[in-house]
């Protein structure tokens, strides 16, 4: 019996300070996304207003990664062929972790290969951009190893973006083309 009293005090505490901050009946934020600065492949500023009017499939990685990233960008396109029509309504961002050698031109050029969505906007930033970014995606990265050819340990998720820019779910690294279309698909409506 206390037990389930200090249970509802809590909960009225909880509803209180919400009523106090004017948050009562607002849905939280929930998973990753939120507000970055940063600039595209092209060298031109862009904010998360990038996300909004389709849907985005937002992607971390690094042009000089070995395996995750291409794996995941190729897996991307095949899933976009499978989507049909629908593929039309989605955009594939890649967001890198690894400003120092990511440049615009940097990103360009990888992101141009034959097997990579089409269109796949490229970002990258400055490290406090980059760090700001991946701290609203709630995305892990650190550098490993020193010199030129250090690589980048990073989260090896997808994110899925509403056309508003709002999170719907997590596309888990190693779905295949046909899973993660299939999920996709599951999300947009009609």
């Amino acid at each position: 019996m206390i037990r389930l009293g200090a249970v509802l005090l809590s909960l009225l505490l909880l509803a209180a300070v919400a009523l106090k901050s004017g948050h009562l009946g607002a849905p939280p934020q929930v998973g990753p996304g939120g507000a970055f600065s940063l600039v595209n492949s092209d060298g031109q500023p862009v904010n998360e207003s990038v996300l909004k009017g389709k849907w985005s499939v937002v992607f971390f990685g690094f042009t000089y990664c070995p395996d995750v990233c291409p794996t995941t960008l190729a897996d991307l396109a095949q899933a976009k062929v499978r989507l049909g029509p629908k593929a039309d309504k989605l955009q594939v961002v890649f967001i890198s972790v690894d400003p120092d050698r990511d440049t615009p031109a940097q990103l360009k050029a990888y992101l141009s290969n034959d097997a990579f969505p089409k269109g796949t906007l490229g970002l990258t930033g400055t490290p406090d951009q980059i760090r700001s970014v991946t701290s609203a995606y709630k995305v892990y990265y650190e550098k490993s190893g020193t010199g030129g050819d250090y690589v980048v340990n990073h989260s090896s998720a997808s994110y899925l973006m509403d056309p508003k820019g709002r999170f719907v779910r997590v596309l888990p690294y190693g779905l295949g083309p046909s899973e993660l279309a299939n999920q996709i698909s599951l999300a947009m409506p009609g």
